[in-house]
């Protein structure tokens, strides 16, 4: 019998109205892309203080049309070097390749497990396009630094922004940092429509590409009247997402800082409790957010220090058995993934010390949008301590 799990990655976030509106769409009939879309990429553009926004089917697919609007707007060619840190989720990776370009690996930081700006600084060269940011749990690098370093050498930043929705970085939103900033509203991130997932962008072309290449090549989606036949510009997906998507997804956005406050207060219970424990033996390191950061906490990671690392899998059974969902940070190293050496991603072996360090002695357990309860609270500090 499947044991019952009594903390999962994330509690049910759909509440009742949630589900009047989506009910009334489903009844509406109108299910695939059109108004209420069209209203909830304005209200996202809105919220995040940019000019445009696009919704798509996944975040997933936010990066996947990213790259590939990227490639065709600014004209990179095949062979053209994508710098990314090892340290990443598979379809932050993919759409590097299936574009035809070349995915470069940096090392990541101990501190925020967000790639290291000195390892990108000295991958940087004359093939070098543009640079695929993965924003982890909720944190970031020093991303102003990044900018101001890279501002002459005409190099594009994409951030894969999907666990860090609502998180800033010096009182500006992740994501509307680069050229594109990419979303995701799966069901255990700080929001969610089931699917479903956002790009933005402040450039007029970049957000008519995303639309012409969100839907076929199909021109459709320009608002030309002119355009009034099947014309294809360009190539295309259908990436489309589901009118119940954006109505649920417009409503929890409007909930999103009571989300990322209780989040962020389960956090600190959580750790406090930890410390605060007989028990405690200085077992975990926790991630320290940047000054200017303020997080929007997807997950609570948690790392062992170097003398608990040996027990990583006597304490991760424990957890499960225990009904308390544990998942790896991101992917781990993705380089020593089996898909990385079908694809020979690596053919140098180059080593990632940090980020095999943090896929080794690395986990995280979800942190709920409604507060913790104290019973609650005290068995996962019992039983996180136990080993």
């Amino acid at each position: 019998m499947k044991k019952k799990v009594l903390y999962p990655l994330l509690e049910n976030a759909i509440n009742k109205e949630d589900v009047r509106i989506g009910i009334n769409v489903i009844k509406s009939k109108y299910l695939t892309m059109s108004k209420i879309t069209r209203k909830f990429e304005k209200y996202f553009a809105k919220y995040f203080d940019v000019k445009y926004a696009v919704m798509v089917n996944s975040g997933s697919s936010a990066n996947l049309l990213s790259v590939f609007v990227a490639k065709y707007a600014y004209k990179l060619k095949k062979g053209d070097e994508v710098i990314i840190p090892s340290l990443c989720w598979s379809t932050s990776l993919w759409p590097i390749i299936q574009a035809g370009l070349k995915p470069i690996f940096v090392d990541v930081n101990l501190n925020d497990f967000n790639a290291s700006l000195s390892q990108i600084y000295s991958k940087i060269n004359s093939k070098t396009k543009a640079i695929l940011l993965v924003h982890v749990l909720g944190t970031s690098l020093k991303i102003d630094e990044l900018k101001k370093n890279i501002k002459k050498k005409n190099i594009l930043i994409i951030e894969d922004t999907c666990e860090s929705l609502g998180s800033k970085y010096n009182n500006k939103f992740l994501g509307t940092f680069g050229n594109f900033g990419t979303f995701s509203f799966y069901y255990s991130h700080q929001i969610t429509s089931g699917e479903g997932g956002m790009i933005v962008t402040n450039s007029k072309r970049n957000y008519n590409l995303l639309k012409i290449m969100r839907a076929h090549g199909w021109d459709r989606d320009l608002n030309n009247k002119k355009n009034t036949q099947f014309n294809f510009i360009n190539m295309g997906f259908n990436l489309r997402p589901l009118e119940v998507s954006a109505a649920i997804g417009h409503n929890q956005l409007k909930r999103l800082k009571l989300f990322s406050s209780v989040r962020a207060k389960n956090r600190e219970k959580i750790i406090n409790s930890l410390k605060a424990h007989p028990n405690w033996k200085n077992q975990y390191y926790f991630v320290i957010p940047d000054k200017k950061l303020k997080p929007s906490w997807f997950g609570l990671p948690f790392l062992l220090t170097k003398k608990y690392v040996k027990y990583k899998g006597t304490l991760i059974n424990n957890l499960n058995k225990n009904g308390i969902e544990t998942r790896p940070i991101i992917s781990g190293n993705f380089l020593n993934q089996k898909a990385s050496k079908i694809h020979n991603l690596n053919p140098k072996a180059v080593k990632f010390p940090i980020a095999n360090y943090i896929e080794k002695a690395g986990f995280f357990i979800g942190l709920h949008t409604k507060n913790i309860s104290p019973k609650m609270l005290s068995k996962l500090t019992k039983t996180l301590l136990k080993f």
